[in-house]
């Protein structure tokens, strides 16, 4: 779906540089037709001998050369670019934003332009494992949106959804989602340590264990409620554990976690459109 496109990276960060590593990878574009643009010359030196793709620090440059242009620069940094770019992005380019907290209406007012794709990837993606939920305004066509699909699918799976406050929920769920787990295995590390193990193989056997329970749950289908009672005896090690993470509030307190995540994405979306 990519074939004649030409693709400009405005910020070539870990999520862009992740990005970029995909589509190469799965042979969507050859390096010539993927330029990044950065204001750090040294990491643009780094992108060239990695991947061979086009550099410029002139996002002008990356913009006026693209037919899709992705903008995976940090939130503060949208006052800026968006007037930056608005002087040179065609009319009927396709935009894809991963940047968190933007909503379309704001990148619609900043840019001018009408086919816009906001989409919320995780961290897994830097390694192909990523989640990615997105959406899409209703004048990006089936072409763009195989387009956008095709990139987005560089970081792992994709979901498209029709309504844009889903993005909301998935920052507070998928997008940081990651952290909650890295917690979960930090906590389960330090218990194994306190017991007696020492950290390397500690660490190796919370991180076989969250990866094989990943892989039952994925293979089988069912629902974790049913697994977890497959691996509760009655009486039973596992059985005296969960309640006391029941009895600690543990299913409470990440469900506080998460709310408060996603309340906290609304807001700052709120507070870019003021």
């Amino acid at each position: 779906m990519l074939r004649n496109a030409t693709l400009a990276f405005v910020g070539s960060g870990v999520m862009g540089e992740a990005m970029i590593r995909g589509i190469l990878n799965q042979r969507l574009l050859e390096p010539e037709a993927i330029t990044a643009s950065d204001p750090l010359p040294d990491r643009l030196q780094v992108l060239r001998g990695r991947y061979g793709v086009r550099t410029t620090t002139d996002n002008q440059a990356a913009v006026r050369a693209s037919t899709i242009t992705i903008l995976s620069i940090k939130p503060q940094s949208i006052p800026k670019v968006l007037p930056e770019i608005r002087e040179v992005i065609a009319p009927d380019a396709l935009v894809v934003s991963i940047v968190a907290g933007v909503t379309i209406n704001r990148l619609h007012r900043g840019l001018g332009i009408e086919r816009i794709v906001r989409a919320m990837p995780n961290t897994p993606g830097q390694v192909g494992h990523g989640m990615t939920v997105w959406t899409a305004t209703a004048t990006v066509d089936d072409t763009g949106r195989r387009q956008a699909q095709a990139i987005l699918g560089a970081l792992g799976k994709e979901l498209y959804v029709d309504e844009e406050g889903y993005l909301d929920m998935a920052t507070a769920l998928s997008g940081t989602g990651p952290a909650y787990v890295f917690l979960f295995m930090e906590a389960l590390i330090d218990a194994g340590v306190h017991m007696g193990f020492s950290r390397r193989i500690a660490q190796e056997l919370v991180y076989q264990t969250i990866e094989g329970a990943v892989a039952i749950a994925r293979a089988s289908g069912a629902h974790p409620t049913e697994l977890r009672n497959q691996v509760t005896s009655p009486g039973g090690t596992t059985a005296e554990a969960l309640y006391q993470l029941e009895k600690g509030g543990f299913r409470t307190v990440i469900s506080k976690a998460i709310w408060a995540a996603y309340q906290r994405s609304r807001a700052l979306g709120e507070m870019g459109e003021k």
